[in-house]
């Protein structure tokens, strides 16, 4: 689960940087491009101004031309003056120069108005230019400081951008690493699954090499011991049994009991709108609790009262059809007697809804007619009388096509099974048109109930009913769009899913026909069943071989440890029998030892003083060895060995009269202290061979968990297997019978 959600959010995060890096791209060059318009603008810019100072340039040419033309005019107008002068006194000796001068004054003043025009011309160009040089050099400076904000909003952007890339980049960094190591460790998961794969191939390979034989073998059974075909007749082909499809069964049975719910809150909205209907009709527009109602309302109320009698048996019967379809059945539109129940119920409740209509139409008219009807209130009553119309004439529809359903399981004439798609559809298209006239009506009867709400004459009670009845209509519009929009999602599968009989043949099964199928299916289902016997578990013969391998160790580790142990308890019972002795031994000379005290304590006694009885009190081993020197003869060298009991254990001491009594007490710790050690070791080596024996048994022990874990982990893998082989055996028949199948339609043919 945590590669899982590594990997998840690796590719979530992978896909936003890919995102976040196409934004950047786009984004630079976004930048780009305006950083090139703006150049652009700026080399059109210095353009104009390289031109308007051209223009500016010319433009002062020509005044100074027209300053110099101005001169000349005034110059020639001076002469031409003169002239005139001069003609006057001498008109007849220059009437030839006057003739002159007035050609020369035509001329000039042609050539003025020419470059007056001219440059009126120039003026006016000049204005032009000037004006659109400054018009675009203000549109240019606008845009050049749009363009440069916007170049300093994508920078910050980008900036931005590139710090988030580069903070994801090290995430994602991170997270590399770590899914490194997790897909090392997956393909170590790889390979084992590719050598599990290889194996699987292996056995698949070896299961189609079987299951071709077995088909081959199949096919020339069945060619040559079937001798009838019964699927080229649609009246015989309707008896066969049809393949279980449990997964069909399953899905048909959830669809059912979605289908029920949905119909369960249908039917609880469809009561409360026509109580609260009823209740709303005895106190609106005249209350009866005040004054009589007219007998239009009480006949319409009286039949309001019997809703519950048409409404509640649609639930009972969907409850019956979701109860008829179970796994074990075959659920079809031929078997589905019970649609037939459900539609003979909504016929019902549509003719309980065609009985009300006329009193509800005439009942909203007298709300109309009413003085305290509004003329807005009198809009709404007349939306509502034609919704009303409309849900009528839905439920009418939905009623037909129901009852077409109905037809193949009780009269398979009435509906031939080409046109189940199309029933199927229109059901559909009419549940959405359902939907549609209650989300009207429930938006028209708000509207009322606000006006009314605001009425002078309203009661709590009658708010208090609109409430309650636009809570209904409210819950019915949601039920009609849940069934329409579950019904439309699932039309496809019931176009599909919903026939049965021949494919090639245009004869259809009666529901006798299917009643008898029913039958047969039982039957055959039984039949198989008493088929079915237990059988033996068995080892597959490796894991048996590998079984008797391991006994063999154990066994042989077993009797092994059996002779350890035996050696162990001979040992164990030589050193029993030598303590045994010695513990005989170690008795009778303490015995020897109480005795010889006894008597050298009588001897002592009688024979010596106060001193010699303190000497025996503190030593009676050396007063004892003594005494046997005095009384016996020197030529004597052995004496009887005389016990002594301490702490540390039995002492046993031999009286020498040639040792000193140091090295004689020294010699008999030393002795005592040796024969102390091997005592010990003695019981040190037995407590080994009893810790050997225990450690031999608790290996044995485990030995035979390890047997027992290995026998379970072999029952479950048989377990397995067998599940496995039924599987196949399964497939084998499916291949069977589609075998059976084909050969029998390539016979036919």
């Amino acid at each position: 689960m945590a590669t899982a959600d590594l990997q998840g959010k690796y590719q979530k995060l992978a896909q936003e940087y890919s995102k976040l890096r196409a934004q950047n791209q786009v984004l630079k060059k976004g930048v780009v491009d305006e950083q090139a318009n703006s150049a652009a603008l700026k080399e059109q810019l210095k353009m104009k101004d390289q031109s308007l100072r051209k223009l500016q340039q010319e433009m002062d040419s020509l005044t100074f031309r027209n300053l110099q033309l101005a001169k000349r005019v005034e110059l020639l107008q001076d002469e031409l003056a003169l002239s005139e002068l001069r003609g006057k006194k001498n008109k007849k000796s220059g009437e030839s120069s006057s003739q002159l001068s007035q050609e020369q004054k035509s001329v000039f003043d042609e050539d003025l108005q020419k470059k007056i025009e001219e440059n009126e011309r120039l003026h006016i160009q000049f204005f032009e230019a000037d004006e659109q040089h400054k018009h675009m050099e203000a549109e240019l400076r606008s845009r050049l400081e749009t363009l440069e904000t916007e170049a300093a909003q994508h920078q910050a952007v980008v900036d931005g951008l590139t710090r988030k890339y580069m903070e994801t980049i090290e995430k994602l960094q991170n997270d590399k690493a770590k899914l490194e190591v997790k897909s090392q460790t997956l393909e170590k998961e790889a390979k084992d699954c590719r050598l599990r794969t290889e194996e699987c191939q292996l056995q698949l390979n070896n299961l189609h090499e079987d299951l071709s034989s077995r088909l081959e073998e199949s096919l020339s059974i069945i060619n040559e011991k079937v001798p009838f075909n019964d699927t080229r007749f649609s009246q015989y082909n309707a008896l066969n049994v049809p393949l279980h499809n449990r997964r069909h069964q399953l899905k048909m049975r959830d669809i059912a009991g979605q289908a029920l719910a949905f119909i369960q809150d249908l039917v609880t909205a469809l009561l409360n709108f026509h109580t609260y209907t009823e209740q709303r009709v005895q106190i609106f527009p005249i209350d009866s609790a005040i004054d009589t109602i007219s007998p239009l309302n009480q006949k319409f109320s009286q039949y309001l009262h019997e809703n519950a009698s048409y409404v509640r048996p649609l639930e009972e019967g969907m409850l019956h059809l979701f109860e008829s379809i179970t796994e074990d059945t075959v659920t079809v539109l031929e078997t589905t007697v019970q649609l037939k129940t459900f539609s003979e119920h909504l016929t019902c409740y549509v003719s309980f809804l065609r009985k009300i209509l006329p009193y509800q139409l005439k009942s909203l008219e007298e709300e109309c007619e009413s003085s305290v009807c509004t003329s807005a209130l009198r809009a709404r009553n007349l939306e509502l009388y034609s919704d009303v119309k409309k849900m009528t004439a839905v439920f009418e529809k939905l009623q037909t096509y129901i009852a077409l359903l109905a037809l193949p399981s009780t009269k398979p004439d009435g509906l031939l099974r080409a046109n189940y798609n199309s029933v199927l559809t229109h059901i559909a298209i009419v549940l959405q048109e359902f939907h549609d006239v209650m989300k009207d009506i429930s938006k028209h009867y708000s509207q009322k109930a606000t006006i009314e709400h605001e009425l002078p004459t309203a009661t709590q009670k009658l708010i208090t009913t609109n409430d309650c009845i636009l809570s209904s209509v409210v819950a019915l519009t949601n039920g009609a769009g849940k069934i329409a929009s579950f019904f439309s999602s699932n039309v496809d599968y019931f176009i599909a899913s919903l026939s049965y009989g021949p494919k090639e043949a245009s004869g259809f099964i009666s529901p006798l026909s299917a009643e008898c199928m029913l039958q047969y299916k039982q039957k055959a289902a039984a039949y198989m069943k008493s088929l079915k016997k237990p059988r033996l578990e068995s080892v597959p013969y490796e894991e048996a071989l590998a079984n008797r391998r391991i006994l063999l160790s154990s066994t042989e580790s077993r009797e092994g440890l059996a002779q350890q142990v035996q050696q162990s308890l001979e040992k164990i019972a030589k050193l029993e029998q030598e303590k045994e002795h010695w513990m005989l031994e170690a008795q009778l000379a303490k015995i020897k030892l109480e005795k010889e005290n006894q008597r050298m304590a009588d001897k002592v006694k009688n024979a010596s003083g106060a001193q010699l009885v303190q000497n025996t009190q503190e030593n009676p081993v050396m007063v004892n060895a003594a005494v046997q020197d005095q009384e016996e003869p020197s030529d004597r060298t052995w004496q009887e060995p005389v016990q002594s009991t301490s702490l540390v254990g039995m002492l046993v001491k031999t009286s020498d009269s040639e040792v000193p009594d140091v090295e004689s007490r020294e010699d008999l710790i030393k002795n005592h202290y040796m024969a102390r050690i091997v005592e010990l070791t003695s019981q040190l080596q037995l407590a080994d061979s009893k810790s050997v024996h225990f450690h031999a048994e608790d290996e044995l022990t485990t030995t035979k968990r390890s047997y027992e874990d290995q026998l379970s982990m072999m029952s479950d893998h048989l377990c397995s297997m067998n599940e496995t082989l039924s599987k196949q055996r399964e497939e084998i028949d499916t291949l069977k019978m589609s075998s059976k199948g084909n050969s029998k339609k390539n016979k036919s043919r």
